[in-house]
This record gives structure tokens, C-alpha cells and sequence, in this order.
């Protein structure tokens, strides 16, 4: 409770900035946070085994939600490189107005079954041309072995799968579409299954790249056409910390950890919900990566599984970049289901397709500008 009261008395001595909200006060609060402090002791920790009750920050708040254990086999479970979901623990909030769906999962991917999930599952959006997209991983491992251009990469960059979200106008489009990956396709459905999700369909997929300074701006996610189905993120490498706040940004937001192989459900009234990523925090042993990536996955995987062993050249690079870096794996359906996307005027269209330039791995910066200008994601 010490840790906790000092770090609350630390946010009362802010001064609030002009225009500043109680969301926009906190984000500020914990992005200037330095980690091994008091500034973080009224972050709730999902992991830590009092989570559910009993003391620790905000653990009035924190309520454990009911799973559909029957909803997914232990094999289909373990085809996607997830523990059965009997042993899974998911987390809810209470304190928020009206219904809302919001289920925090610590850890349901076992040690080693993350090593599949390495950065290069999505293809990357339109601001590449396809001859661009050509051995991309190959580039990648060139392009992140060698430490003076390292450090001039992007502070974030995004790959887009399925339905690409066009950042200027906000929408998805039917004509702007690659193929989603089969295996997280079938991850996702199993984990929206097991959340009380049967027939989520994988539509969308934004994989965000952050850096140690990178941040997520306050936002909602609304462009999706039926809110009632669930957004799911998946987060990898260095933590971060996370800000739920409520429709308003005057309401002060609850900020909570997000590790490695965690996974975040939000359907509904919560998809309405103003949240935020203001810090990733780097590891309080120096560059190094998560016990949880540590572990390489078992030698024997079932026949049918969609988790497949990578090379150890392949996930020295992954590690590497991990050290000091966060993946996070956004989710989403589009449609609800017979649903087409609503005619567009004409002209609509062809701006939605000529206006937006391509982007190298190099020169990313202006698209990234462009989706902090517009954090819809």
C-alpha cells in the first residue's frame, strides 16, 4: 500500500497542463515514470498470484471473469500453442458504467510456444508494393544485424493482414485485402471461443513494433462494423503498461501491466472505452529478454498443429530486437456476420486508393506520424 499511496501522491502533484484531461494527466504521468520507482506502484499486475483478491494496487477493481471451458479442446488448445483452457485465469474490471466485455489473460501461451509468434507472421500493407514484400524477412534480419542502422530505426511501424485500415479515412475497405495468416487465425478463434466468442471470424490484423520511447495514443476502437465482437491483442517482448479509462477523458483511466504472452479480449461497451499505452518498460536486468522467451518450444509438437519450430538463426534475430523492443498483435472482425462494407461514393474510393504513398522499411517515419495523428487502431 506504501508504494501505491506514493505513487498516487506523485500523480496529486502534477500540474495539469492547459487542456489537459484526467486521462491525458495520467498518460503523461506514467510515459515520464521511471521504472524501480514509486511511480509505478498503483499499476495492477495481473500476474502476481494476489491478483485476484486480496492486497496489491487496485485489487478492489480487479474481479476474475468465467471462461467457456468447454467451448475449446485441450487439443485444439495445444494445436495452437496454448495451455488447456481449464488452467487459464482471466481478469475483469469492475467500477466501469453499463455492460462491457473485458477479459485480461496472464500468460496462456506456455515458454516456448511465443518463439512462433516471431515478427514476421503479417504481410505488410498497402504502402508496399508487392514486389517490395519479396524474401521481406531476409531483409528484415539484415536490416536489424547490424547495429548503426538499428539505431536509426523507426520509433514504431505497423504491418497490416486482412482487411487493411486505411489511417486517413479511418475504414476498412473490401478492396484493400491480404490474406489473413491460417495460424493466427486459428489462435484467435480459439481464444475468442474460450471468452464465449463461437464463430469469431479473424478479419483484420495491425502487428505494432514499438521501441523502448514508442507509445500508443489515447483513442477507441470503433471503425469495425459490429462492436459485439471482441478485439484481441497479443503482446510479446519487453512489458508495457496499459491505461483503460471510460467514454470520456475527463474520467480517470486504470493503468495495468501488460508481459509477455499476455492477451487482452475487448467486445462491446468496452471497445467504446478510451485506452492507451504511454510506456514500454525496458528490463530491470539490461537488455535482456523475458524468462518467458527464454525457453525454446518442445522438441515434439502435435502433427496437426499450426505452431511450427523456427531456426535458431531465425529467432537469434527475434531475440535480439526483443531485448529491447514490444510486438503487439491486434485482432479483429469486420463484419458482422452477412454483412458487406456500405457503398462509397466514387470519389471517396479513389482517394482512399491514389493519395497514399509507399513506404520503405527505411522511411517510415511520415505513416507513422500520420497513425499517431489518427491512433483509430
Amino acid at each position: 500500500m506504501g508504494k501505491m499511496a506514493a505513487a498516487l501522491g506523485s500523480v496529486a502533484t502534477l500540474v495539469t497542463e492547459p487542456g489537459e484531461d484526467a486521462f491525458r494527466k495520467l498518460f503523461r504521468f506514467y510515459r515520464q515514470s521511471r521504472p524501480g520507482t514509486a511511480d509505478l506502484g498503483g499499476v495492477i499486475d495481473f500476474s502476481a498470484a494476489q491478483a485476484a483478491r486480496g492486497p496489491g494496487p487496485g485489487a478492489h477493481k480487479v474481479v476474475r471473469s468465467q471462461l467457456s471451458v468447454s467451448s475449446v479442446s485441450d487439443h485444439d488448445a495445444h494445436r495452437a500453442g496454448l495451455q488447456p483452457v481449464s488452467n487459464w485465469r482471466a481478469y475483469g474490471l469492475e467500477g466501469y458504467p453499463g455492460e462491457y466485455r473485458f477479459y485480461f489473460h496472464p500468460k496462456p501461451l506456455p515458454p516456448g510456444y511465443q518463439w512462433h509468434w516471431k515478427p514476421n507472421v503479417c504481410n505488410l500493407d498497402k504502402h508496399m508494393t508487392k514486389e517490395e514484400t519479396q524474401d521481406l524477412w531476409e531483409q528484415s534480419k539484415e536490416f536489424l544485424r547490424y547495429k548503426e542502422v538499428n539505431k536509426r530505426r523507426p520509433e514504431a511501424y505497423l504491418r497490416n493482414c486482412g482487411y487493411h485500415y486505411n489511417w486517413d479515412s479511418k475504414k476498412y475497405s473490401a478492396d484493400h485485402y491480404t490474406p489473413f495468416p491460417s495460424d493466427l487465425a486459428f489462435l484467435s478463434e480459439q481464444v475468442a471461443a474460450a471468452c464465449g466468442f463461437q464463430g469469431f471470424r479473424a478479419e483484420a490484423g495491425i502487428l505494432n513494433y514499438y521501441r523502448l520511447d514508442s507509445t500508443l495514443g489515447i483513442h477507441v476502437d470503433k471503425s469495425e462494423l459490429d462492436h459485439s465482437k471482441p478485439l484481441l491483442s497479443f503482446s510479446f517482448g519487453q512489458s508495457a503498461i496499459f491505461l483503460l479509462g471510460g467514454l470520456k477523458r475527463d474520467e480517470a483511466p486504470t493503468a495495468m501491466f501488460m508481459h509477455s504472452g499476455d492477451i487482452m479480449v475487448m467486445s462491446g461497451f468496452s471497445r467504446l472505452l478510451n485506452h492507451a499505452v504511454p510506456k514500454v518498460l525496458p528490463s530491470s536486468k539490461g537488455e535482456s529478454l523475458p524468462c518467458c522467451l527464454e525457453t525454446p518450444p518442445p522438441a515434439v509438437l502435435p502433427r496437426d498443429s499450426v505452431v511450427e519450430c523456427c531456426s535458431m538463426e531465425d529467432w537469434q534475430v527475434c531475440a535480439s530486437y526483443l531485448k529491447t523492443a514490444r510486438v503487439n498483435m491486434t485482432v479483429r472482425q469486420v463484419l458482422a456476420t452477412d454483412q458487406d462494407f456500405p457503398l462509397e461514393p466514387m470519389e471517396e474510393n479513389k482517394r482512399g486508393v491514389t493519395t497514399e504513398g509507399f513506404c520503405h522499411l527505411d522511411d517510415v517515419k511520415s505513416h507513422v506520424k500520420r497513425a499517431k495523428l489518427n491512433p483509430d487502431s
